[in-house]
Order: C-alpha cells, then structure tokens, then sequence
C-alpha cells in the first residue's frame, strides 16, 4: 500500500513537471531563423530564401539542388521594414517559381507543421515577431493541442505610433488561430506633431477677473 501510493505520488510529480516545462515560455531567436523552419507544402526540387537588404541579396537557405534564378525586385516582410524584404525562389515540377509576398508565403507553407510556419501564418494575419520586445512579443508555448504566440501588431502609424501585444492561441491540427487575448499596449511614441501629444498638451488656466474695488458712495447732505 504505502508503495503504490510513493509511486502515486512519483507520477504526480512527474506529470505536473511535463506540464510545467511544456507551458514555459521560449523566445523566438531571429525572424531569419523563423524563416528557416519552413517546410513547403508541395513537393520541391529546390526551394532558396533570400535576404535583400539595400539592393543585395544574400542566401539565408539553400534546400536541393540548387538551380538558376532571377533575383527579385520586391518580396515579403514579417516585421516592417522599408529598406529591406524576403522572397522565396522555388524549382517545382522543373518549372522555377518565387513568392514574393505574404499570401504567396501561406501557400507555400500549406499546413502548419511547426512552431516558426505558426508564426508565419499569424504575421500574415497581422501580427508580428517583435525582435526588440520578445519578453513581451516575441516568445511562445505549447501543448498537445495547441501553440501559443505572444505576438505584437502594428495599431497606429499616426499620432501616436502604437503597438500592442495580443497571445495568440493556433490548433495544431488545423492551423486555424481559435484564441486571441488583447494584452494591452507596449509602445506609444508621440511626435512634435501629435495634437494629442501628453507632453505638449498645456491647461491653460484662464485668470477669473478680479473684482473691481467698489467706489465708496459718499452721502452728501444738504445744507
């Protein structure tokens, strides 16, 4: 009895530690390493992603045999950023094929098969991998069901720049984004030109006029 029972509480101890360490939270490292963990969902001789930055490109994966093909001139982002995008270049069937934006990236990826193509599907949804923020828009969990992403998106571009961070719940069997908690905002940048800048705005305190000195009535009296 008094052995069933250490053992009992052995197993206990056990689950409740699985538990713990499935459910805590890891960072995504880099969104060029998120990238890297695509697992395209149609059959491909060669499939090459590509960093431009500033006009250059620069191969960040190569899988098959590589083949020939015609750099782009535009393509993808998961995080915004002007001077600098992604595109896939792809051999499939003998024919060569590229994505070169998000929508195109969701085909590509097809099924969600791991942790960095959930992230993908929720960028093209909106969100975001926020490298400079991670403990807050950058990390995730999971269990047996589902993953868990807490993610950033960009709200406002104009007075004031703002981005919030939501957990985004993805089932593992369908990909589909079932949960979405709203956690608030992490950044609020004002400019000169916000009129609703906190720090520009002043309480002009109008001064109440102060009452004039009455004149003193003098009672004349007649002679």
């Amino acid at each position: 009895m008094i052995k069933n029972t250490f053992k009992l509480i052995l197993l206990t101890f056990f689950l409740l530690g699985v538990l713990a360490y499935s459910q805590e939270k890891k960072k995504f490292s880099s969104i060029p390493n998120i990238l890297r963990g695509i697992v395209p969902n149609n059959k491909t001789d060669f499939w090459v992603l590509v960093y431009n930055t500033y006009a250059k490109d620069q191969e960040v994966k190569v899988s098959g045999t590589k083949k020939e093909y015609i750099p782009q001139s535009s393509g993808f982002n998961l995080f915004p950023n002007e001077d600098s995008f992604y595109y896939i270049a792809y051999s499939s069937g003998g024919k060569m094929n590229y994505v070169t934006d998000l929508d195109g990236l969701k085909t590509f990826i097809g099924k969600v098969d791991n942790i960095e193509e959930a992230a993908i599907a929720a960028t093209v949804d909106g969100y975001l991998v926020d490298e400079e923020f991670k403990d807050v828009a950058g990390n995730y969990y999971e269990d047996a069901s589902n993953y868990y992403l807490d993610l950033g998106k960009l709200t406002s571009k104009e007075c004031p720049y703002q981005k919030k961070h939501y957990t985004v719940t993805i089932n593992k069997s369908t990909g589909a984004i079932t949960n979405v908690k709203d956690n608030g905002s992490y950044i609020e940048l004002y400019n000169k030109k916000c009129a609703n800048n906190p720090r520009l705005l002043k309480i002009e305190k109008k001064e109440e006029p102060k009452d004039e000195p009455k004149k003193s009535t003098r009672s004349t009296q007649r002679k």
